[in-house]
């Protein structure tokens, strides 16, 4: 290599996108804002920035994700150099087993903070760290099991902080469903985009086992649930907040994704797939700034 520091900083990038550090980056950010907006209205900004019991589940919780990240990408890599070649590429840089000792080293830290917190924490860790590996190892190849465990360990960090926190209320059960139903479709659309990668090396998805016609009927039925949770929200509260703003513009949000769903344009998957996430992030931000005008 005859540029030592381009050969460091490709290794660097390498590592982060391996990692996932990006999508950590805005789970990390959700995690916060729903923890202080969401489920614990009641302690004041003072109380949670002195919390750090608090910060050390959270700390905890961007390792273990960090971790998980590494050791699905560990697994995929063959898949990964035909769906995503210039991340592949990238990643060259590093050898696989730095990336496994940056797997075990993310893993140990974690589960050390943990047990410093509490046992209970430490197992709900354990048990967090133990099904991601479990899922890139066995349960990302089965068909339907692969879409819902994915979306139940993303959502995982979140249920936790909810049973912490035990701020149970219709709303926030719903807001819930909506956040998993939302993430599953999203999960289901990625599947149409890695088809051929998919069946050439053996990962029983939606789309391959059941048929696009089969797979796009399964994700109307989705987006009419998710409309439905929309307007019970609204139905309860009206239109009288940011929040529920967001889930009335959601409505026309899903109805612009079935129509692109149900139209053959070949980029069609491509563009709901990107909407969805911008809308994901564009909850993030609605409940950021719904907190801050309840609470300030």
């Amino acid at each position: 290599m005859k540029n030592p520091l381009f050969y460091r900083i490709s290794q660097l990038i390498g590592f982060l996108l391996g990692a996932r550090v990006f999508v950590t980056i805005l789970l990390t950010f959700a995690l916060y804002v729903s923890t202080f907006f969401l489920f614990n209205r009641e302690e004041s900004l003072r109380n949670f920035v002195f919390d750090f019991r608090v910060h050390g589940i959270i700390f905890c919780t961007v390792l273990s994700i960090l971790a998980g990240g590494i050791i699905n990408q560990f697994y995929d890599q063959e898949k990964d150099q035909l769906t995503k070649p210039f991340r592949t590429r990238i990643q060259k840089f590093l050898k696989q087993k730095y990336f496994l000792y940056a797997y075990l080293t993310l893993n140990l830290i974690s589960l050390g903070t943990a047990f410093l917190i509490s046992p209970r924490v430490f197992f709900f860790f354990l048990i967090y760290q133990f099904l991601m590996w479990f899922y890139s190892h066995k349960l990302s190849k089965i068909l339907i099991v692969n879409n819902l465990t994915f979306v139940s360990l993303t959502v995982y960090p979140f249920f936790g902080m909810w049973i912490y926190y035990k701020t149970f209320s219709a709303k926030i059960f719903l807001m819930a469903i909506f956040l998993f139903l939302i993430l599953l479709m999203i999960d289901i659309i990625k599947d149409f985009l890695t088809k051929n990668a998919d069946k050439m090396f053996g990962y029983a998805t939606i789309p391959n086992q059941l048929g696009s016609n089969v797979s796009k009927v399964i994700l109307g039925v989705i987006s009419v649930l998710l409309m439905w949770i929309s307007t019970v929200i609204i139905s309860k509260e009206g239109i009288h907040n940011i929040m529920n703003l967001y889930f009335a513009g959601g409505l026309l949000v899903l109805v612009f994704t079935i129509y692109l769903l149900l139209n053959p344009y070949k980029k069609s998957n491509f563009l709901v797939l990107n909407i969805l996430r911008i809308w994901v992030f564009v909850g993030i931000i609605a409940m950021l700034m719904d907190g801050i005008i309840l609470r300030f």
